[in-house]
C-alpha cells in the first residue's frame, strides 16, 4: 500500500503513502559582492552561485503505511557521505545532493515505544561533483 512514487533521492523513493513528503523547500543563493563607489549607491558584481538547498519535510505513520525502513536508509546514506540524485516524478532533474542534516520527531508512541507518528525534515545541499573526503580516503 505504497502509492505512486513522486519523487526519489538515490534509491530511496517518496511515495503517495509510507515515505512521503509534505513540503519541498529550494533555496537558491547567489551572491553578489558590494563594491564601495563614491556619490552613488554601491556597485554589485556578480561573484557566482554560492549554494541551492532544499529542504523536504515529511511525516510517517509507520504502523499504517510504514516507510521508517526508508528513512533509516537515507540515515545510513548521510553518515556514509553518499551524494545521491535528486529526481522528481515528472522527470525533473535536480542533480546530486549531500545530505546535510537527518531530523525526526516520533510523537504517539504505543506502549512498546514505537512512535504512531514521525516527522521528519531532510536538508539537502546541491554537490558541485569536486572532490570528496571519501573519494581521497579510498585513494590511499
Amino acid at each position: 500500500m505504497a502509492g505512486p512514487v513522486t519523487m526519489a533521492l538515490g534509491a530511496f523513493m517518496f511515495r503517495a503513502h509510507g515515505f512521503g513528503y509534505t513540503d519541498l523547500e529550494r533555496t537558491l543563493d547567489t551572491s553578489w559582492a558590494e563594491l564601495n563607489t563614491a556619490g552613488r549607491l554601491n556597485a554589485l558584481q556578480w561573484t557566482g552561485p554560492k549554494s541551492d538547498v532544499v529542504v523536504i519535510k515529511g511525516v510517517l505513520f509507520p504502523k499504517a503505511f510504514g516507510g521508517t525502513t526508508t528513512l533509516e536508509g537515507v540515515k545510513l546514506a548521510a553518515k556514509n557521505g553518499v551524494p545521491l540524485m535528486l529526481v522528481s516524478l515528472g522527470g525533473r532533474i535536480f542533480g546530486r545532493y549531500a545530505i546535510q542534516k537527518v531530523t525526526d520527531a516520533g510523537t504517539l508512541h504505543d506502549r512498546n515505544g514505537t512512535p504512531l507518528r514521525d516527522a521528519y525534515t531532510l536538508e539537502l545541499k546541491r554537490s558541485s561533483g569536486g572532490i570528496s573526503l571519501r573519494s581521497l580516503i579510498g585513494s590511499i
